[in-house]
């Protein structure tokens, strides 16, 4: 079976300074290798990846996330690290940019403690998700269903644990960014809905 194609798909990837290197770098190199357009987006011109224990690489942002609509782009996905996360959740346009992709129905994709973020948008009540293990209360104090599994998808939503779960998590998201737009809460007949 051959993997899907991401042709013609536009993915954006928002970041602060302090994403863990390579749960940026490894999906993206995955999402273009499927062949998607990929765009860096923060509020920097360049962010600064944390590897493990240090500081390490600085990559080019593509765009201003102030300058950019989820219109733009079929998917979004935020990488972890313990500082990238934290920074976004404290600023309203990474906060409001990811809130567009769930209402719009577009596939979100966030693993280790990128979840931080999608806690601040208000809409993972009743989501099934996983994430680093340190952020299962917060998880379930936001109303989502926190699962220990190396990638949990609920639609649309992909959110795997940490680096270890790469594989996996770069093998679902290409799969869900394909299908594209999925169901949500509001696009639901009201007979759906129980």
């Amino acid at each position: 079976m051959t993997a899907p194609s991401l042709t013609g798909k536009k993915i954006a990837i928002i970041t602060e300074n302090g994403f863990e290197e390579i749960e940026l770098t490894s999906p993206k190199k995955a999402l273009e290798e499927a062949g998607a357009t990929v765009h860096i987006i923060s509020t920097h011109q360049t962010v600064k990846a944390w590897d493990t224990d240090h500081w390490s690489i600085e990559l080019p942002v593509d765009a201003d996330i102030t300058q950019v609509s989820s219109d733009d782009y079929d998917a979004l996905l935020i990488p972890g690290g313990v500082i990238n996360p934290d920074k976004m959740r404290m600023q309203k346009p990474f906060i409001s940019f990811t809130q567009e992709f769930f209402e719009a129905g577009k596939p979100v994709a966030a693993i280790c403690h990128g979840p931080q973020l999608l806690i601040e948008t208000g809409l993972i009540k009743g989501k099934e998700m996983t994430s680093y293990p340190s952020l299962k209360t917060d998880i379930t104090n936001a109303g989502a269903y926190w699962l220990d599994k190396e990638v949990v998808t609920d639609n649309g939503l992909i959110t795997s644990r940490s680096p270890e779960d790469l594989p996996a998590f770069n093998k679902k998201i290409i799969e869900e960014f394909a299908e594209g737009i999925h169901l949500t809460r509001n696009s639901l007949a009201p007979s759906d809905v129980n």
